[in-house]
């Protein structure tokens, strides 16, 4: 059996076709129109030692081949990667390679650089990347803290070290004060280097300065939330009028916290968790009092508000007031903090040790060194399981309790 067919407006003959035929003729297909798509793309090739008037396919291939062995991108990502440059011989990106693992990128981390920065290969690695690297190093990144930040933000190495580098971080450590805090900031938003500080950073500490907000929480958000100075002016502007119709002082640090939580929400998240809220019977008024108290309630996953709350309210009797009046309990792991310091809770009461109105607000937020000491190694000759039960170990009925009287504990 002889099959015929024609792809692109050439005929083939397809002689003894197994089966799935059809299969094969696609997969033809796609290779045969990637071929043609690379040999269109040479014309756009470029290269910075060699430029010969009429690229081969041999100087093609050999970039393909090359960005796959050499620096571990999939196929289909030297491919694309092959369209933005093409290398002739192997020594200018070989000695590319090597300064860069020399200064902190992984084998790993490789990859993801080069799929942004591809044409970084054609750098000179002396005169353009070696400077930019002693610089930062010098600066207090580690090898690991450049190859972190660089392979999340390649386009660092493709900026200026005099016109960007070196004055954004100067800049930044005249705000922070120190290298080590700048890096900080840098690991937890690496494009803030390619800031342009005096158009995009300055206007928001400014801002922020004239409404009092002490320099200390200027420094705490661009240390932890860099990504917030990183925004439009406009976007920051109406996040701090939000904020301050929520009725935060911008001379406390929850001022920023605040900022923080409205610039990483879109409009229909904040509604979602209003919503979450208001499943347990709270008005917008008390869910804002919980907003203010803690800001952070409303970046908690619906998962986490709905179990934390339905353990405090259906489990140990506690009422939302109390929740509305010591809202960080919604931020306390329910494995780690609050069902272990319930569960001693529920017995030293069971065995009258401690009295029913302890406040469990104080309860959960002591340290864990005083909990520990005020309410574990205090009562642990009365209970010599109490221990095991804090650790989870043990339950409470393991420990004797009959369920009636546990269930009648319901308040701490």
């Amino acid at each position: 059996m002889i099959i015929h067919f024609r792809l692109r407006g050439v005929s083939f003959l397809l002689s003894n076709p197994p089966q799935n035929w059809r299969i094969t003729v696609k997969s033809f297909a796609t290779q045969l129109s990637l071929l043609q798509h690379a040999s269109l793309s040479f014309r756009f090739f470029s290269s910075s030692s060699t430029s010969p008037s009429s690229p081969n396919p041999n100087q093609y291939s050999f970039t393909v081949s090359y960005l796959t062995n050499s620096c571990g991108l999939s196929p289909q990502s030297a491919l694309s990667a092959s369209q933005k440059l093409r290398l002739v011989t192997p020594e200018r990106p070989d000695s590319v390679l090597t300064l860069l693992r020399n200064y902190g990128i992984t084998d790993a981390q490789l990859p993801k650089l080069l799929r942004v920065f591809p044409s970084l290969l054609l750098a000179d690695p002396e005169k353009t990347l070696l400077p930019k690297l002693e610089f930062l190093h010098s600066k207090a990144f580690t090898r690991a803290d450049l190859g972190r930040i660089l392979s999340s933000c390649p386009l660092i190495l493709s900026r200026s070290l005099d016109n960007q580098i070196i004055p954004c971080h100067n800049f930044l450590k005249s705000i922070l004060r120190l290298d080590k805090t700048v890096v900080s900031a840098c690991k937890r938003s690496p494009r803030i280097l390619l800031e342009n500080v005096k158009k995009n950073i300055v206007p928001k500490i400014t801002a922020l300065q004239e409404i009092g907000v002490p320099q200390s929480s200027v420094v705490f958000l661009i240390k932890h939330y860099p990504y917030v100075v990183q925004l439009k002016n406009d976007k920051f502007h109406e996040i701090v009028k939000e904020v301050m119709e929520s009725g935060f002082d911008p001379l406390k640090m929850v001022f920023i916290t605040a900022i923080q939580v409205f610039a990483g929400m879109s409009k229909s998240t904040w509604e979602q968790k209003m919503e979450v809220y208001r499943r347990w019977g709270l008005t917008n008024h008390e869910i804002m009092l919980l907003f203010r108290g803690f800001p952070l309630c409303m970046s908690l996953s619906e998962n986490k508000i709905m179990s934390t709350v339905d353990f405090l309210v259906n489990k140990m009797g506690w009422k939302l007031s109390a929740i509305i009046r010591v809202p960080i309990t919604l931020g306390y792991s329910l494995e780690k903090r609050i069902i272990p310091r319930c569960s001693v809770g529920k017995v030293l009461i069971l065995k009258g040790l401690v009295k029913k109105d302890l406040s469990l607000g104080a309860f959960l937020k002591l340290t864990e060194k005083k909990f520990f000491d005020r309410f574990v190694i205090k009562y642990q000759n009365h209970i010599p399981q109490l221990l095991n039960l804090y650790k989870g170990e043990v339950g409470v009925l393991e420990l004797g309790f009959a369920s009636e009287e546990i269930c009648g504990i319901k308040q701490l």
